[in-house]
């Protein structure tokens, strides 16, 4: 025999809406998501050529002028997975003249890292040649690289004042409601 039994009442808990405007996104934001990855270098290019790709990065994010930077790179298959040996050279040029270059080197593993000190402002050009893989034995990588100019200043103040005016927005909203409680 079947016997009806009547829902209980429940209590709801009333979250402030600049709160839930504040909660929502920091909870979308935490969720993780399946299948996602993030990117493992800053500043970075990549090229795919034939069954390779090779994939360029400097640290800091905006090399300057004078100073050492760490250049990394790392050479893969079609699949992501990295090559474990290869011959390596590169060709740095500037201004359509080569004012640098890496002798043909051996590494083992996918990934290597080179510092280097660019001299001027401006764009540079580094030609990665990887040996003894493709049709033709050689594949040439072409990836561009500037060094720290007036725009990155720009982008990073641009980001910090978009930073600060919505801390202050959410402010504004939230903390009056919060004060007049006390």
């Amino acid at each position: 025999m079947l016997q009806y039994i009547p829902p209980r009442r429940t209590r709801c808990v009333r979250v402030p809406a600049p709160a839930l405007a504040v909660l929502l996104p920091a909870v979308l934001l935490a969720a993780p998501v399946p299948g996602a990855g993030a990117h493992s270098l800053f500043n970075s290019a990549e090229q795919t050529i034939g069954d390779f790709r090779m994939q360029v990065a400097t640290l800091p994010e905006f090399p300057q002028v004078g100073e050492a930077s760490q250049i990394l790179f790392r050479l893969t298959d079609r699949d992501l997975n990295e090559v474990d040996r290869f011959t390596v050279g590169i060709r740095i040029f500037f201004n359509d003249q080569q004012v640098g270059a890496v002798p043909p080197r051996s590494v083992d593993g996918g990934h290597w890292e080179m510092d280097y000190v660019f001299e001027t402002s401006g764009n540079h050009i580094f030609k990665v040649d990887v040996y003894d893989k493709g049709e033709r034995g050689l594949l040439t990588y072409t990836f561009n690289m500037s060094t720290q100019s007036p725009f990155g200043y720009v982008f990073i103040i641009a980001i910090t004042a978009g930073a600060a005016m919505f801390a202050v927005v959410v402010g504004y909203v939230y903390l009056p409601g919060r004060l007049r409680g006390r």
